[in-house]
């Protein structure tokens, strides 16, 4: 019997839709609400199935918004799930290239499959794991052109699927060893379930083809005339995706999409006709200068990190370490500027010296190029009084370990 079976029926969905309201205008703790359920009579089976989803959905709605209050979430599911704003991505791809039907292969709890039928796309969604294909098929129901298969995406036929009016796929590989949340990631494309050869093989018989893969991925597996796009959200690096040439208007290459807690999209890209598969540009090691800026995590990631530099005239402050310096480098959204204040041992004695000196009373602390504990260095600094807050940048300068002392300068754009 599936986790999910307590709450897909009467009563169980029916109490759930009612306490899903009351939270949402009066909450109260859980625990609390369990001694309720409990003291009401309702039998124990079905009160954790409910607490289970109650609790899962409050914590959806950082990626799902408040659509969350309105799905079915395995943990697995949910920590796995597209966000939201970027399946939206996703799904615009498909409808701007014409797609009608897409298949989510490995369709988890179906956000992706969402987002496409928001967009008034059918959707075929797949799943190997009953749990989650039952949470798809629930957060599905009112689009009339989807439909939820249970079953392993390596024994479909792809022929059969575009024969069934499918003409676009989006495929979503497991990368991990088992389904628990402690499982181990895999880190090789060719142990993924399907292989990521076998999903870009696809392309031969459906042209609509894009694939959620890890962001480490190295570029010489990736085809070289597609396009590949890795994605942040509020500065957090969330996805990494590949893209076939009938999906990807850019043409062919790499590309970093940032998107903010506001909505505003902000994308950078590799050199026009560029493959997809070459080696990231090297950066030029610079003197610090007088600001130090930190890459958002997809510009690095995506190899786009020199582009930015030659962009704002920036280098590096050594080799390998992806520390932004230059003495007038503009607001972007890009990266996060810090003023350089002052540069220091990197022994706490040190450091906390300088930092007394200018009143600082509390610190961010980051490394790159540095092996510190940084919530060990934050205590050993024993600050007390200071009014203001500074950061320590704990790197390597001209081939020895330093800390910058600086001051995060505030975005205007």
């Amino acid at each position: 019997m599936s986790a999910l079976t307590p709450i897909l029926s009467s009563p169980g969905w029916e109490l759930l839709a009612s306490l899903q309201a009351r939270q949402e205008t009066n909450p109260i703790p859980l625990r609390e609400l369990g001694g309720a359920l409990r003291a009401s009579g309702v039998e124990a089976g079905l009160a954790a199935a409910v607490l289970t989803q109650l609790a899962l959905r409050e914590a959806a709605r950082t990626k799902f918004g408040p659509v969350a209050s309105h799905m079915v979430f395995t943990r697995d599911g949910l920590e796995q799930a597209t966000r939201l704003v970027v399946a939206v991505r996703h799904a615009q791809r498909f409808r701007s290239a014409g797609a009608t039907r897409v298949a989510d292969l490995g369709c988890g709890i179906g956000s992706d499959a969402l987002a496409i039928a928001g967009l008034g796309l059918d959707v075929l969604a797949v799943d190997i794991d009953p749990d989650a294909a039952g949470a798809a098929a629930v957060n599905l129901r009112d689009f009339e052109g989807s439909q939820v298969r249970l079953g392993d995406v390596m024994d479909l036929d792809i022929a059969e699927l575009a024969a069934e009016g499918v003409d676009a796929i989006f495929a979503d590989p497991a990368r991990r060893t088992g389904a628990s949340r402690g499982s181990a990631r895999i880190t090789n494309p060719e142990a993924w379930s399907p292989p990521l050869s076998a999903v870009l093989r696809l392309a031969r018989t459906i042209d609509r083809v894009g694939v959620k893969v890890a962001p480490g991925i190295a570029y010489d597996v990736i085809p070289a005339d597609w396009h590949a796009q890795w994605v942040s959200v509020g500065g957090s690096l969330v996805e990494a995706s590949l893209w076939s040439p009938a999906l990807a208007p850019e043409g062919r290459g790499r590309s970093c999409l940032l998107l903010d807690e506001a909505g505003a999209a902000h994308s950078l890209a590799s050199p026009c006709g560029e493959a997809a598969n070459v080696p990231a540009e090297r950066v030029e090691v610079a003197p610090l200068g007088a600001i130090i800026a930190e890459a958002d995590p997809a510009v690095i990631r995506s190899g786009l990190l020199a582009r930015l530099a030659q962009r704002v005239g920036a280098g590096i402050v050594s080799d390998k370490i992806a520390y932004l310096t230059g003495d007038d480098l503009p607001d972007s959204p890009f990266y996060d500027r810090f003023e350089v204040l002052e540069v220091t041992n990197l022994r706490p004695k040190a450091i906390a010296a300088a930092l007394r000196s200018r009143d600082a009373g509390a610190v961010e602390i980051k490394k790159r190029g540095a092996d510190i504990n940084p919530e060990d260095l934050r205590q050993s600094l024993k600050l007390r009084g200071g009014t203001k807050e500074l950061t320590v940048i704990a790197t390597r300068l001209e081939g020895r370990h330093r800390a910058v002392i600086c001051r995060r300068l505030p975005a205007n754009l």
